[in-house]
């Protein structure tokens, strides 16, 4: 007689396999909607702006490009239409030029597509370039301490005293007429300040766990205990540090670009666009709706998805929430009265 096996026998309970933390992250983060649909909204955004004029020698389906000049229609007024017909509306029209022309007749649907290109650039760049030179600093910094921790944070103090924006002019100024790639990049080296103190901290904290006192007695080497076993760990710290940076350069980059040391002409940003046209604010006020609604759009959006990363990785920030407690409470005997 052979013995039944456990498996099989359906008395047995089923055990149900123990969740990844990645998958545990992810489900955090698909529950929060608000960071879901900002995801969405700026893949959206910048997947239609790239097809929309098309990127370096792959054209686009918009007829106008941001360098063509046209003659002026209507004064150079919008021709989009979002008011319904029965409200007296033509419906949605998208029109020959839909969000107006400049001074000069360029199309202003194509200048702020390409506007929201470089803008998206610069952050991506940005925020790549200094996350990578802060992890880097942040983690040699807390893991050896002493002296290299002394040495590497001065260095950064001396970086964060100095603003921003005066960095960013100085980097502008040599830098910006070559371009929005050169101009991200040379202001990458300039921002890692924060995440580089934040990995700091979340390294000397770590390096005392048993698991990397269990990694030195195997005979790791210092740079695989930092990489491959801390590293792991402080993730958190470092995306959601990341994507704050990346919302941030957005507006970097725009102040810089309107007093002039960001993207310079020929070429387009969303900050340049509204410098170009400071003086016809009374008389064209359509030349700052676009690019101001799509400069405070993008800024919005990825703070929300920095958010919904942070309530992943970390469940103890996450929202309060009247609706869950009541649904949390047990309901009341009835028996009592």
């Amino acid at each position: 007689m052979t013995t039944p096996v456990l498996a099989d026998n359906p008395t047995m309970p089923e055990t149900k396999a123990p969740e990844s933390q990645g998958r545990l992250i992810f489900r955090r983060f698909l529950s929060n909607k608000l960071a879901v649909v900002s995801v969405i909204l700026v893949l959206g955004i910048i997947i239609f702006a790239t097809s929309a004029i098309g990127l370096g020698p792959i054209p686009g389906w918009w007829k106008y490009g941001y360098k063509d000049l046209n003659p002026q229609l209507n004064q150079g007024a919008p021709t989009l239409s979002l008011w319904p017909t029965w409200l007296g509306g033509k419906g949605f029209s998208f029109g020959e030029h839909p969000f107006g022309q400049d001074r000069i007749g360029k199309d202003y649907f194509a200048m702020t597509m390409r506007g929201i290109q470089n803008s998206f650039l610069v952050m991506i760049v940005l925020g790549v370039i200094a996350s990578v030179v802060g992890v880097v600093v942040g983690a040699v910094a807390g893991y050896y301490r002493g002296t290299v921790d002394a040495i590497l944070m001065r260095i950064t103090d001396v970086f964060i005293v100095i603003p921003a924006l005066v960095i960013g002019s100085v980097v502008g100024h040599w830098f910006g007429g070559l371009g929005a790639l050169v101009l991200a990049i040379m202001l990458g080296f300039f921002s890692w300040m924060g995440i580089a103190r934040l990995v700091r901290g979340e390294f000397l904290s770590l390096r005392e766990r048993e698991f990397v006192e269990a990694a030195r007695v195997a005979g790791a080497s210092d740079s695989r205990i930092i990489f491959k076993h801390i590293l792991p760990n402080a993730i958190g710290v470092v995306i959601v540090s990341s994507t704050l940076i990346m919302a941030s350069a957005i507006l970097l980059e725009t102040a810089l670009s309107f007093l002039g040391y960001g993207i310079r002409s020929p070429d387009v940003s969303l900050g340049l666009l509204i410098s170009s046209n400071e003086s016809a604010f009374q008389t064209r006020p359509w030349l700052f709706w676009w690019p101001g609604a799509f400069i405070v759009a993008l800024a919005l959006l990825v703070n929300f998805v920095g958010d919904g990363l942070r309530d992943a990785f970390d469940p103890r920030h996450q929202r309060f929430s009247i609706r869950k407690m009541r649904e949390s409470l047990p309901e009341p005997d009835e028996d009592q009265t």
